[in-house]
């Protein structure tokens, strides 16, 4: 767990139910509406991950204790699926598609230059934490192959022109947004 990101009830050694963080009494709902029972698993995850944003190791570890199942489970759960992220995510995610499917589609070749335009790996996060990149065992989307997911909304038939152009726009929106914050404050001392 990151210091820096760490809320003031996940830096005790144990969270506890009692813990006045609304956000865990929402996980602690989910786990309740289920009976606490095993299979409740996903569900849970999808409750911590909306609530915190990722999961952290010492989330994942309330959750196994609360449920009742072994740690690795949560891990191999929470690894296996696309949608869960054990690190704090950017301000946008892109997702890229690595099926059969995606992959002889040319997803490989469009990752590996995103990689390079990026300079992140998959799972990671930009230095100026404005995009992660990720990838996906599987979209569902085989018939859109290659296909990617632009934050959450599922994109196909790309090229790594369309990807790169969605990733410079992002890039691009912040940087005019903070420009345009910059000169309305620089317009506003001329006043």
């Amino acid at each position: 767990m990151t210091p820096a990101t760490a809320s003031p009830a996940l830096s005790s050694p144990s969270l506890s139910p009692a813990t006045p963080d609304k956000r865990l009494r929402i996980i602690d709902r989910t786990m309740r509406l289920h009976g606490y029972a095993s299979h409740a698993l996903i569900e849970t995850l999808h409750a911590v991950q909306e609530a915190f944003g990722y999961l952290e190791p010492d989330l994942m570890r309330y959750v196994a204790g609360r449920l009742k199942v072994p740690l690795s489970r949560v891990y191999a759960v929470a690894t296996f699926y696309h949608f869960f992220t054990l690190k704090p995510p950017g301000e946008h995610t892109c997702v890229l598609c690595k099926g059969t499917a995606c992959y002889i589609s040319g997803t490989a070749e469009i990752f590996r230059k995103v990689e390079e335009m990026l300079g992140i790996h998959a799972g990671e996060t930009t230095a100026d934490g404005k995009i992660s990149l990720m990838t996906a065992r599987c979209l569902g989307a085989c018939g859109l192959a290659p296909a990617g997911v632009f934050d959450g909304t599922v994109v196909g038939n790309l090229t790594l022109d369309t990807v790169v152009n969605k990733l410079q726009a992002w890039r691009s929106h912040d940087a005019d947004h903070r420009e345009s914050a910059g000169d309305r404050e620089n317009r506003n001392r001329c006043r």
